[in-house]
């Protein structure tokens, strides 16, 4: 059924699971009853999925024969909440091949704040000593290097709306400096928190294909409009992507800035412009439909006190209907003429 390749199912919610990936080949969120017609088969995967997502635990399954069986391995965010589910079939005497590294996790949309499960920091190769399951979204970006779809799937974020996916192929920088290829899928879903509270959850997971240098949809080290940036970027700049709406930072476009609290990691304060400076802050945000704007903005700083910029924001497009700011970020103490 599955033969010699593990079979990689989504469970995010939202619709019937899909195959997103059939050894290290990625999938297009492709219906089961697209790739197996036997209603045999079909009826052994789906219970093979709905056993997983019960026991929340790796199940064998053994076929009425005895002959065949079917191995599941959930790949879980919570113990509770399952993302996808590998699934292997074959005879009994057969060797289970080995399985690719895939991890899951989320986005909550709602706070900014990013969750990986310990699969997906395996799959980084993040030593125990350093794991921080819980950190900003933007922080993701410091080890991915995307593709030309990243504007795509920030226009996504940005818009938060229940029921879109993605998928790309973006490269991941290991900590041990291993470029690897990896094969993004997620979707966004509407829940309730315990609060009763609605907030929007982009539920995926990552799935390791392959060497770098061997997958030909992996972007290369540095693409080509990041070059442009970086070389447009004059000493003592820093830039990032922030959401006009929410004011949160989506992204750092290179380093980011020493000293100033955006990785939302344990012990550290929250990332936040002083309250006093909203108001400059969301008056740059709202001129920005007619011009560039600029201004002076404290941030917070890691060792909780505040950090004075002089912030310039210029209006960019990340598809046809979303847009967000390109924000430039100097000492005030050594501005420069530009």
């Amino acid at each position: 059924m599955v033969g010699t390749r593990w079979l990689l199912i989504e469970t995010f919610g939202g619709g019937e699971p899909t195959v997103i990936g059939l050894g290290s080949a990625p999938r297009k969120f492709v219906p089961l009853t697209q790739i197996f017609r036997q209603r045999e088969t079909l009826a052994t995967l789906r219970g093979a999925v709905a056993a997983t997502a019960e026991a929340l635990e790796p199940v064998e399954i053994m076929s009425d024969s005895g002959r065949r069986r079917t191995l599941t391995m959930p790949l879980l965010i919570t113990p509770e909440r399952m993302h996808a589910v590998l699934v292997w079939s074959g005879p009994v005497e057969e060797e289970v091949p080995p399985r690719d590294p895939v991890g899951a996790w989320y986005f909550n949309l709602s706070t900014s704040k990013s969750t990986r499960s310990d699969d997906l920091l395996d799959l980084y190769g993040v030593a125990p000593e350093n794991r921080a399951r819980e950190h900003a979204i933007a922080g993701v970006f410091t080890r991915v290097i995307t593709n030309s779809d990243e504007s795509d799937a920030l226009a996504k974020v940005v818009r938060s709306a229940p029921g879109t996916e993605h998928q790309a192929v973006w490269t991941v920088r290991r900590d041990d400096g291993a470029l690897r290829a990896a094969h993004f899928s997620c979707r966004m879903l509407e829940e309730r928190n315990a609060a009763g509270e609605s907030e929007v959850f982009l539920r995926g997971v990552t799935h390791d294909i392959g060497d770098a240098t061997d997958v030909s949809a992996a972007p290369p080290p540095v693409i080509l409009e990041h070059r442009v940036l970086d070389a447009a970027a004059a000493e003592g700049d820093f830039r990032a992507i922030v959401d006009l709406r929410t004011l949160r930072l989506l992204r750092w476009m290179g380093p980011a800035m020493p000293g100033i609290a955006w990785q939302s990691l344990a012990g550290e304060p929250e990332p936040a412009i002083h309250p006093e400076d909203l108001g400059t802050a969301k008056a740059m945000s709202r001129n920005l439909a007619h011009s560039r704007t600029s201004g002076r903005l404290r941030l917070r700083t890691l060792d909780g006190g505040w950090k004075a910029v002089q912030a310039r924001a210029v209006l960019m497009a990340l598809d046809q209907y979303t847009t967000a700011a390109l924000v430039t970020v100097r000492d005030p103490e050594a501005e420069v003429d530009y």
